[in-house]
């Protein structure tokens, strides 16, 4: 009995797994058609693009859709509106009239038009030429995506910390079962290793709000059909804003030794003095900017070739490809679960890295 409970199991995890990305391929049956019926090839790297920018909308199948608010700053003040309003047009050939003012959607960008326009019009790298772009406080998907694992983070840790609170013997029940290896983890093994029993403590705040921040918008980003699912990690502005704030507490936390040994190495001759402190000094910078990439391009890649596979299907137009392009799909998914904690951890750790090394002390 027990083993026909794992063979149900298993077989049910599958079939979910087969159920989600089947239907991904059949939300872009329609365009497949389309362009078939046309003659035009299917083109693989719209499709791509399409699922891992960031939109005014949450499109999940068909023409089924979540749509956000418009908020733009205008000469005539502030203008707010659904992103339905455009109904699914992101080739800027619906114009939306608030104001007294044309707004249209050009790939993902809202523009307004100037005074009387009446379609959008484009030089010839396709850049409209009649409309100027106002100050766009938008809620796109991924601005969306971060609100809401702010939320979630928010959630776990009341939740964990009540489980605390109400347990007798200090121990937690329930969410904070869960939570406390994670914590401990990050503690023991990245910030007090890479930063030290004397000051770990006031990082720990950053290091866990980091970890967690990350690996839930990762999660978020490998549910196909999770209705506020957004490639947030994989977003290049995002990665860069976290970068910079590990920079800057770096700035911030270090000490005159931590400059002493980039800029004039002790014990080292002069002349290679005058070598490496330059390039000690660009380290410095180069930290964070590898930070910034390494997330970004581990994310992108993995939501990349999961649509390649689940591309070939159409391209090849043939449906004895599917089962092989399933399965290599759930193969790299699987996968991708391990990459996205690891993506995160790596991120924390480095940054625990440097801010210890921001903090070390004189060993002379």
């Amino acid at each position: 009995m027990k083993t026909s409970k794992n063979y149900f199991v298993k077989s049910l995890i599958l079939g979910v797994f087969f159920i989600l990305f089947s239907n991904i391929a059949f939300a872009d049956s329609n365009e497949s058609k389309d362009a078939s019926e046309s003659g035009e090839e299917f083109d693989t790297s719209e499709l791509i693009f399409h699922h891992i920018k960031d939109s005014y909308g949450f499109h999940v199948a068909g023409d089924l859709s979540v749509p956000l608010p418009i908020i733009l700053w205008t000469d005539e003040g502030l203008v707010t509106f659904m992103s339905s309003e455009f109904h699914h047009d992101n080739e800027g050939k619906t114009i939306v009239e608030k104001k007294g003012l044309q707004f249209v959607n050009v790939h993902e960008k809202i523009y307004q038009l100037n005074a009387g326009e009446t379609e959008v019009k484009y030089d010839a790298e396709h850049h409209p030429t009649n409309a100027e772009r106002p100050l766009d406080f938008s809620i796109t998907k991924n601005v969306f995506s971060m609100l809401l694992s702010l939320v979630v983070i928010l959630l776990i840790f009341i939740a964990s910390a009540r489980s605390y609170r109400k347990s007798e013997n200090n121990m937690p029940s329930g969410i904070g079962k869960f939570v406390e290896p994670i914590i401990v983890f990050i503690r023991d093994e990245v910030a007090i290793p890479n930063i030290g029993e004397k000051h770990y403590g006031r990082y720990m705040p950053f290091l866990l709000t980091l970890f967690f921040f990350i690996w839930l918008n990762n999660i978020f980003g490998l549910i196909p059909f999770f209705p506020f699912s957004a490639n947030l990690s994989g977003n290049i502005a995002f990665t860069m804003t976290l970068a910079v704030l590990t920079f800057i507490i770096t700035l911030f936390s270090s000490k005159k030794y931590y400059w002493n040994h980039m800029l004039w190495m002790p014990g080292v001759p002069v002349p290679m003095k005058i070598f490496l402190a330059p390039i000690e000094f660009l380290g410095m910078f180069i930290k964070p900017i590898a930070l910034m990439i390494r997330l970004f391009a581990n994310i992108t890649a993995g939501h990349v070739i999961v649509l390649s596979l689940i591309s070939l299907i159409f391209v090849l137009n043939s449906v004895w490809v599917s089962p092989v392009s399933v399965l290599f799909t759930v193969f790299i998914s699987v996968i991708e679960v391990l990459v996205v904690a690891i993506q995160a951890y790596i991120f924390t750790m480095l940054s625990a890295l440097y801010f210890g090394q921001a903090l070390e002390e004189d060993h002379h």
